[in-house]
């Protein structure tokens, strides 16, 4: 039997105890900080002759919930989001605070043209694509043969 089943323990409370309580069980279960798990959107990088495509995994957000700054050679993907449900009932109120956050920065080459990268979000995906300037697009490409 694992440690974790014999923390687990039917509750003869009534059910609007347990949601009462879930809140502090939550924090306490041993998964994370304080029962919560602190997340760090994955993001994929590709580059082709043109450009240079940054994606990120963010399901569940909005497009105003971004803030994308550039400031110098450093680009900072970051957002906060705070929701608040209350649930009344005739003999209790409960009432939640979620409020979720990240930030990542990367150092930009210098053939990117920073006044032309572009920002779109779909599907739960956040899309940054960041132009190269003409010279960096001169394929500077050449084989060696080997003597």
């Amino acid at each position: 039997m694992s440690i974790r089943s014999l923390m687990k323990r039917e509750s003869t409370l009534p059910a609007s105890f347990d949601d009462f309580f879930k809140p502090w069980n939550d924090w306490f279960d041993g998964s994370g900080v304080l029962g919560r798990t602190l997340t760090i959107p994955a993001v994929n990088i590709s580059e082709t002759k043109n450009e240079y495509n940054l994606s990120f995994a963010i399901p569940g957000m909005k497009k105003d919930d971004f803030k994308i700054d550039v400031n110098g050679n450093l680009l900072t993907v970051s957002s906060e989001k705070e929701e608040t449900t209350q649930e009344e009932d005739r003999f209790y109120t409960r009432k939640e605070f979620n409020f979720s956050s990240f930030k990542r920065s990367f150092s930009l080459p210098e053939e990117v043209l920073k006044e032309k990268i572009h920002a779109n979000y779909e599907d739960g995906v956040l899309h940054l694509l960041l132009p190269k300037k003409e010279e960096a697009r001169i394929s500077t490409h050449k084989s060696i043969p080997v003597k």
